[in-house]
């Protein structure tokens, strides 16, 4: 009898090296799930199954849950991995794609582990991994929307963990720090896009974006996806696993170095950056 693990965004970073890095592994059934199953062709030929699963859209949702319940009666390991980075000022940034980034990184999130708990609670067992970013434990200028996303996945995952766990359920969070993926060009595309040509953050604006450009190139500052991929199996296989795994040395010290030198300093230190 295997394990089903249901992850969310797999077409292409994070989700996609989870998703391979679990169907080389015995004992587990992986459900690869995108909203267009052409761009996760390559996964089923690796041994997972597909699933087209849209984290905005209940009924895809639904749908997907209820494949797998009607095989395996409960998902075993749920991986919240889907979501995006929408990047701004707080005062240029239009909402509504605010309201979208939220959807997908937060309700989304929320639904999927509502659709999965019942069947969990009753097999008294499962593991739900989600997904955060060390941007859930500090703030850097032209992301506070995104921040705030993972602000909320942090709270959302913290207040699981308790409630699930006189069920037997594990819940722990990741902590990804900068992973050579389409994310980094992603956030920058929104940052562009976002901001007024000759703006009041003109200025900010372009220093945010070379710094993002430079950071995510950096093989000092950023991991490739198969880093997450490997605490996320942590995770999902740990007798006792953590409540979180923050990846890539870089991301342990800003993490660190947030907590324990405070706010002030914290922004001294974002002024030499982003001058």
């Amino acid at each position: 009898m295997t394990t089903p693990v249901l992850i969310t965004g797999t077409s292409s970073g994070i989700g996609r090296a989870t998703a391979a890095r679990f169907a080389r592994r015995q004992g587990f059934t992986v459900y690869a799930t995108a909203r267009r199953l052409d761009t996760i062709a390559d996964l089923e030929k690796a041994g997972a199954r597909l699933l087209a699963l849209d984290v905005n859209d209940e009924q895809s949702m639904a749908d997907a849950v209820d494949s797998i319940l009607t095989e395996h009666g409960s998902v075993g390991v749920l991986v919240n991995n889907a979501g995006f980075g929408q990047y701004g000022t707080i005062e240029e940034t239009d909402l509504n794609g605010v309201r979208r980034q939220f959807e997908t990184n937060v309700f989304g999130m929320a639904r999927l582990t509502q659709l999965v708990l019942p069947t969990m609670r009753a097999a008294g067992r499962g593991r739900i991994i989600n997904v955060g970013s060390m941007g859930g434990r500090l703030v850097f200028p032209g992301g506070g929307y995104y921040h705030a996303s993972k602000y909320a996945v942090e709270a959302l995952t913290d207040a699981l963990r308790f409630e699930t766990a006189p069920f037997g359920i594990k819940v722990s969070l990741i902590e990804p720090g900068l992973i050579r993926t389409a994310f980094g060009e992603t956030a920058a595309n929104t940052l562009s896009d976002a901001a007024f040509p000759s703006g009041p953050y003109d200025r900010l604006n372009m220093a945010v974006d070379q710094q993002m450009a430079s950071s995510y190139q950096s093989k000092f500052l950023s991991a490739p996806p198969e880093a997450v991929a490997a605490a996320i199996e942590r995770a999902a296989t740990a007798a006792r696993p953590r409540t979180r795994y923050v990846v890539t040395p870089a991301a342990k010290a800003l993490v660190h170095t947030r907590r324990l030198l405070g706010a002030r300093t914290f922004d001294a230190y974002l002024r030499m950056q982003f001058r």
